[in-house]
């Protein structure tokens, strides 16, 4: 019986299971996340050939861009999930300017997950408002941090310019016999044409269509047990170092939230852990400001290493998406926590909605269904 074979027919808890056997299996899904990623990017080029531009134009205007990674992140409830799609889609011949906006979006989906565990404080009023309050810090500050970068991304394409700047280096380094064999490749490539070899009996560009559904649903599982996984090994470790972090300073509330979710491959989880403190009172939602910030920094983790398992000719591609999702999100920290005006722009946003919301509940439904879903939505659909 493999590894995870047994771990599958282990009926207890996945708390209560061996420590050891979760590293194994954590290792595991890693591999597997890795391998969808290349099979996503494979199956993509497969399927689309020369005529991958072609097929996003619909998307070519950095505003749906925006709006697919948003609502894309807002249904699924990972960025991490869509952002590894985006990895794997580059690979496959993606444009990078199509993929920004999208990595973008993603941005402000994911912190749909920390507005709704708000809304369990909802019979508590004062409990609500200081809930709604944490929550909505995180999707002001990916709004206001999306209305500065878009428009210099769109006018002088900086983010593509920075992380274009970054790979060339990696690879000179690679090309002085500094980087050396991957070895993510060299155990995932096997794979990879192994699954394509099955496939060849399908006919035109379905084998593409199947490994790109493949290695879809592969990381929406692999990341979903990661996940699990993590926070079992790893949650208790994360409150303590939240519990630490408050109160020392901002920069050390931003390297905590960075380094929790590193840990737990979540920063929904993150920024969810402080929403019940805020909400108890235990804290101030301009305590776990930082924190949250921090977050941001510490998702980025996961799009990076699935850049690592890409191979072939656009996998120089694939790591500068990855580049751009770290770069965009430590200069909006950088950016909007350094200077005081943009600093308290999310904080008293989110802390007039929340009194809003409170007194009137409506306003907090409209505001969760308006902004990930309505009027994204409906961009959609009027652009068709």
């Amino acid at each position: 019986m493999t590894v995870l074979e047994s771990a599958i027919h282990d009926e207890r808890p996945l708390e209560n299971k061996p420590q050891w056997l979760r590293w194994i299996v954590l290792t595991l899904l890693v591999y597997v996340m890795l391998l969808a990623v290349s099979m996503i990017g494979s199956g993509f080029q497969y399927a689309t050939g020369d005529q991958a531009r072609e097929l996003f134009n619909f998307a070519s205007n950095p505003i749906m861009g925006l709006i697919i990674g948003m609502v894309s992140t807002a249904l699924i409830q990972s960025s991490s999930t869509v952002t590894s799609i985006i990895v794997g889609m580059v690979a496959g011949g993606l444009p990078i300017t199509i993929a920004i906006p999208m990595m973008m979006g993603a941005n402000i989906g994911t912190s749909i997950t920390n507005t709704l565990v708000s809304l369990g404080h909802v019979r508590q009023k004062e409990e609500f408002q200081r809930a709604f309050n944490a929550a909505t810090i995180h999707d002001f500050f990916n709004v206001l941090s999306v209305l500065i970068f878009l428009p210099l991304e769109m006018a002088f394409g900086v983010l593509e310019f920075l992380s274009g700047q970054l790979v060339a280096l990696i690879h000179t380094g690679e090309a002085m016999g500094l980087g050396g064999v991957n070895p993510i490749k060299a155990v995932t490539k096997p794979v990879t044409e192994l699954v394509s070899e099955s496939l060849q009996f399908l006919p035109s560009v379905y084998p593409g269509v199947a490994k790109i559904f493949i290695g879809i649903l592969l990381i929406v599982a692999s990341i979903t047990y990661m996940g699990k996984i993590m926070k079992s090994l790893m949650v208790g470790k994360a409150k303590a170092l939240l519990h630490k972090s408050i109160g020392q300073g901002p920069l050390s509330g931003i390297a905590s939230g960075a380094i929790v979710t590193v840990l737990v491959q979540s920063s929904s989880t993150t920024t969810s852990l402080m929403v019940p403190l805020v909400g108890a009172g235990v804290l101030k939602a301009r305590d776990i400001y930082p924190f949250t910030l921090g977050a941001n920094v510490g998702t980025c983790i996961t799009a990076l290493i699935a850049a690592l398992g890409v191979v072939g000719v656009n996998s120089g591609f694939a790591l500068q998406i990855a580049l751009v999702h770290l770069i965009y999100n430590v200069l909006g920290v950088t950016l909007i926590y350094g200077i005081r005006f943009l600093r308290d722009i999310p904080i008293n946003l989110s802390y007039q909605l929340s009194v809003l919301a409170s007194e009137q509940k409506l306003y907090g439904a409209a505001y969760v269904g308006g902004l990930f879903f309505i009027i994204p939505l409906g961009i959609i659909f009027t652009s068709m």
